[in-house]
C-alpha cells in the first residue's frame, strides 16, 4: 500500500523523507506523568504523534467507569506538549484500518499488559503486521495505584493514621509507610532522577520579548483545572514564558490538611512540566511570593485563580508583593474542577472503582500466569524432544 502519496517519477529529484506518524491510543483517564512519559517515548521514534481516546462508553464495557469525561480527557491529552493531535472516539481494539486512516506508520504502547473485556491483547493484529513499538512503562505509577491512594485517603484522613488498622494494612501493600504529614510521600514508588528532569523539561530559557509570568501552588493530581488555568495564562501575553512555583509537600500540607498531597514533590513536577504551556518549574517554591524571587526570575506578571488564598504562618497575604507592585492578576479558569473534586468523584464511586481495580488485577494474574504455563508446556516438550 502507498500511504507516501504519489509515486516518485523515475530521474525526479529525491523527495524529502515523510514525516514518521506514530499512533498511541489510550483510556487516558487520570492522567499523570505515567502517560505523559509513554507519550514523550512515542513522539522520539518519529515526527508526528496523533493520540487516540477512547469514549467514556468503551472504558466503561472494557475496564469499568472512568474517573473523567470523554471531553475532559481529550483536552488533557491535547495538552501534553509531546502530543501532535488527538483522535476522538478511537476504538479499543487497535487495528491496521485505524493506523492507515490516519496514515500512521505504527502504532506504540507501554510494555504491559492491555486486554478487550473478553481477555484478548489489544494490539494482537497491529503486531501480527510488525506495526507495533513498545516504550518502557514508567515505574511507580498508575492509574488503579492513584485512585488506590485516594481511596485509602478516605478511610484514614478523619482518624489516627498510627492507630488505624485498615491504613496500615494498605500500608504494607503500597510502600514503607508515612515519613511526613502526607502518607502519599511514603506510598508513592516513584523514584525521581535528574535524568527524567531533563527529558521533561524543555529547556528554554527566556528569550527577550516574552513576558515572564509566574504562578504558583500544589498543582496537586495535575488535572484539567489546572490546564484551563493555565491556559488562560498563556493567553494573557503575546510572548508568554509561564514559571510554576510548587510548593513542598509538608507546605501543601499546611494550607490543605487532611492527607494532601496525594503526589509527592517529585510527581507533582514531571505532571507539571509535561504541559505544554509550562516552561519552567521552581521545585520547593517558598509559598508568599517575595521580592527576592520576582527579582531573580524577573517576573513581570503574578497570576493565581479564584480558589481560597490561605495566609502565610504568620497571617500575612502570601501575594501581598506582587500586589504592592501593582503585577499581581486574578485569572479565571472557567472550570470548578478542583483535586477535592475528583476525591469526591472517587468516593461517590467508590465501589465502583474498587470492583475496577480488582477485576483488572485479576485479569493480568490470570494472563501471567497462562503465559507461565504455555512456557512451562514448551520447555517440557523441548526437554522430550
Amino acid at each position: 500500500m502507498l500511504r507516501n502519496g504519489a509515486a516518485q517519477a523515475s530521474g525526479s529529484p529525491a523527495a524529502a523523507p515523510r514525516p514518521v506518524r506514530v499512533w498511541c491510543d489510550g483510556c487516558y483517564d487520570m492522567v499523570h506523568y505515567g502517560h505523559s512519559n509513554q507519550l514523550r517515548q512515542a513522539r522520539a521514534m518519529g515526527d508526528y504523534l496523533i493520540v487516540g481516546i477512547h469514549t467514556d462508553e468503551e472504558i466503561a464495557k472494557h475496564k469499568g467507569p472512568p474517573v473523567f469525561t470523554q471531553e475532559e480527557r481529550y483536552k488533557m491529552v491535547q495538552a501534553i506538549k509531546w502530543v501532535d493531535e488527538i483522535a476522538p472516539r478511537a476504538p479499543y481494539v487497535s487495528t491496521l484500518e485505524t493506523l492507515d486512516k490516519y496514515n500512521c506508520d505504527f502504532c506504540v504502547h507501554g510494555n504491559d499488559i492491555t486486554l478487550t473485556v473478553d481477555g484478548k491483547d489489544t494490539y494482537e493484529e497491529v503486531k501480527a503486521a510488525g506495526r507495533y513499538r513498545e516504550c518502557n512503562r514508567t515505574q511507580g505509577v498508575s492509574t488503579t495505584d492513584l485512585v488506590g491512594r485516594m481511596l485509602l485517603m478516605t478511610k484514614a484522613h478523619h482518624s489516627n493514621i498510627d492507630e488505624d488498622l485498615d491504613y496500615r494494612k494498605h500500608k504494607d501493600n503500597f510502600g514503607k509507610g508515612p515519613k511526613g504529614h502526607s502518607p502519599w510521600t511514603g506510598v508513592s514508588q516513584f523514584l525521581q532522577t535528574s535524568q527524567k528532569i531533563i527529558q521533561f523539561a524543555s529547556g528554554k530559557e527566556p528569550q527577550p520579548g516574552d513576558t515572564i509570568i509566574y504562578v504558583a501552588g500544589a498543582f496537586d493530581l495535575f488535572h484539567i483545572g489546572h490546564v484551563d488555568f493555565l491556559e488562560k495564562v498563556h493567553l494573557l501575553a503575546e510572548r508568554p514564558y509561564i514559571i510554576v512555583g510548587l510548593h513542598f509537600d509538608q507546605e501543601v500540607n499546611r494550607y490543605k490538611g487532611k492527607n494532601y498531597p496525594i503526589m509527592n514533590i517529585h510527581e507533582r513536577t514531571l505532571s507539571v512540566l509535561a504541559c505544554r504551556y509550562v516552561s519552567e518549574v521552581v521545585i520547593g517554591a517558598p509559598y508568599a511570593v517575595t521580592a527576592d524571587l520576582l527579582d531573580h526570575f524577573k517576573v513581570e506578571l503574578v497570576c493565581h485563580g479564584l480558589t481560597e488564598v490561605v495566609p502565610d504562618k504568620d497571617g500575612s497575604d502570601p501575594y501581598q508583593e506582587p500586589k504592592r507592585r501593582g503585577i499581581f492578576q486574578l485569572v479565571d479558569s472557567g472550570s470548578n474542577l478542583t483535586t477535592d473534586l475528583i476525591v469526591q468523584r472517587i468516593i461517590k464511586n467508590r465501589l465502583e472503582f474498587e470492583a475496577r481495580n480488582q477485576k483488572k488485577e485479576a485479569k493480568e494474574l490470570a494472563v501471567l500466569e497462562a503465559m507461565k504455563k504455555t512456557e512451562e508446556e514448551e520447555h517440557k516438550k523441548g526437554l522430550q524432544g
